[in-house]
């Protein structure tokens, strides 16, 4: 959908979307190319020797139809406006885009769900969704055999492994179905996914999407990607393809396209093993998370990969120019970073292929998208230069339709304002004079300190370039004098030790780098930083961390 052009102004000029009334996710990735080309590879499966196994859009085709066909013969299908939902409990595999496409072809919605849930996480979502069937392994059953008689809905647990726990046997009762199917007719405002947030409170909501997310994200890849699809183009990610980033930022897009997809979800991520398995299987194309590429810096001899990789994007967090420095030795390209959320994704991005990224820009808005910085009451535009809410103009391709069952959240996900209405990320942001936006915070982790209003991405970054320290996380802790003052939970990489003396170091390095106010007055050490699955820092946690210090501070004084 993006045609490159010599700047991003003539590309934004002559952007256009050009998304069908009637159109189908699972039709569009799987039954176009199958076919157009059935020989043309789309899945290659690799298993834990390093080992792959190629898998066409013929074979993607044949099984999701066959998966469609039984999954109707258990009475499962689109019921009025919105279809059944289907849970998919899988890693990185072939029939976890079987499981996918299949229910987009039946009209159907799926809700991918993450391998490391426990049962309770679990019967939130299924209960909450009312999901008539999940598809896992053996692994999933087993857990879902402990909530099985909470989840009243839930009439069918089909197993890739074979048959137990409460489990069918997915591949006996695929086998014994018909290759052919004939897709339900729905058109691009028909809901097809419902993916859960990981919010930092209360339970995660669902956010639903119609078919339209897919050509929705395409701009964005693309950009974030320096224009696909380029000739011998190959994907991995890391990600699991249960969350956004994975399914809708590399699977789904990578199909469409006709690219081939590496699928292997490392149990536990391992940056040698990264860097081997992309050797071997000739990646060209990767999304790798911020808290991946650090881990991945830490290899002394990375360079020694021979890598030569076409495009890296990453998103979650701001990337400092130490880090993308290091990528464009180690990767042969520059990393593109880009910005989204589970329910307005892919919106902003740098593309190395048009302009330098400019060190603490998440890049500009993706053509076709429209964002800006906004006050969050108001919905008034934000002059350059003004901190504001980071928003994104509805309607949207890429945006939700709603959270699931709860229009209320729904409705405070949104501000109307002179400019039209805007969805609210929930992130404080600048826009520059040049366009580039920004990123300062989640709106409860800008840290305000003696007057200043401070965000801990750019102090963790500055963190990072210190010899001694592995991972970084700032919060602000309660402090009575200044309101609040930065402090650092830092884990150390091997072969340094805690002290005082090293807690002192680390806050002048930041001290003489960034802005005095900056610098962290408090350094912790800590054996491990509390992540999100998906390998963002949880800082709500370390806030409480910070606060009960402060607490106990407070109460110690007074005793």
């Amino acid at each position: 959908m993006i045609e490159a052009k010599a700047s991003y102004a003539e590309i934004r000029r002559s952007f256009a979307w050009r998304i069908p009334e009637d159109y189908n996710i699972g039709v569009d990735v799987c039954d176009k190319w199958a076919d157009r080309d059935p020989d043309r590879l789309a899945i290659i499966e690799v298993d834990p020797q390093n080992r792959g196994r190629n898998h066409t859009f013929l074979d993607l085709k044949r099984r999701s139809n066959q998966l469609a066909n039984a999954l109707q013969s258990l009475g499962i299908g689109r019921r009025g406006p919105v279809g059944d939902r289907v849970g998919v409990l899988l890693p990185q595999g072939f029939e976890t885009a079987v499981a996918h496409v299949a229910v987009f072809k039946m009209g159907c919605v799926s809700i991918p769900l993450f391998t490391l849930f426990g049962a309770e996480a679990l019967l939130h979502r299924l209960g909450d969704s009312g999901a008539k069937a999940v598809i896992t392994n053996a692994e999933g059953a087993a857990k879902l055999a402990q909530i099985r008689d909470r989840l009243p809905d839930l009439e069918t647990v089909l197993c890739i492994d074979g048959a137990g726990h409460g489990a069918v046997s997915f591949r006996d009762l695929c086998d014994g179905q018909g290759r052919d199917y004939t897709p339900v007719p729905t058109r691009a405002e028909d809901p097809a996914i419902l993916i859960y947030t990981s919010g930092t409170t209360g339970n995660p909501k669902g956010a639903l999407h119609a078919h339209r997310v897919l050509p929705g994200h395409l701009p964005g890849v693309e950009i974030s990607h320096n224009f696909l699809p380029h000739p011998d183009d190959r994907f991995w990610t890391p990600a699991d393809w249960a969350w956004i980033g994975g399914l809708l930022d590399v699977l789904m897009p990578a199909l469409h396209h006709g690219i081939p997809v590496v699928a292997c979800r490392l149990p536990k991520f391992r940056a040698e093993t990264a860097f081997e398995l992309m050797k071997a299987h000739r990646v060209r194309n990767v999304f790798l998370p911020p808290t991946a590429l650090k881990m991945m810096r830490q290899v002394p001899d990375a360079a020694g990969y021979g890598l030569k990789l076409r495009s890296v994007a990453s998103g979650g967090e701001t990337l400092g120019k130490e880090l993308i420095a290091w990528g464009q030795e180690v990767f042969g390209t520059t990393i593109n970073e880009f910005y989204g959320q589970t329910e307005c994704n892919m919106v902003v991005s740098c593309c190395s292929a048009l302009e330098p990224p400019l060190p603490g820009s998440m890049g500009r808005a993706v053509p076709g998208h429209v964002v800006e910085v906004v006050d969050p009451c108001t919905g008034a535009v934000r002059p350059s230069g003004s901190e504001g809410a980071i928003a994104v103009r509805a309607p949207d391709p890429v945006m939700f339709l709603g959270y699931w069952n709860n229009p209320e959240a729904t409705e405070r996900k949104f501000v109307d304002g002179p400019d039209g209405r805007w969805l609210l990320t929930g992130d404080q942001g600048t826009r520059d004079d040049d366009g580039r936006l920004h990123f300062l915070g989640r709106d409860d982790d800008v840290i305000g300190s003696a007057g200043y209003r401070i965000g801990p991405a750019e102090i963790e970054d500055c963190l990072l370039t210190h010899e001694a320290v592995q991972l970084a996380g700032v919060v602000g802790k309660p402090d009575d004098l200044r309101g609040c003052v930065v402090a650092a939970y830092v884990v150390l990489r091997q072969g340094f030790s805690p002290s005082d003396a090293l807690a002192g170091q680390i806050a002048d390095h930041v001290k003489s780098r960034l802005a005095a106010y900056e610098y962290p007055r408090v350094v912790r050490f800590v054996e491990e930083m509390p992540m999100t699955t998906t390998g963002k820092i949880i800082r709500a946690e370390l806030r409480r961390m910070a606060e009960a210090e402060a607490a106990a501070e407070r109460g110690a004084a007074h005793a």
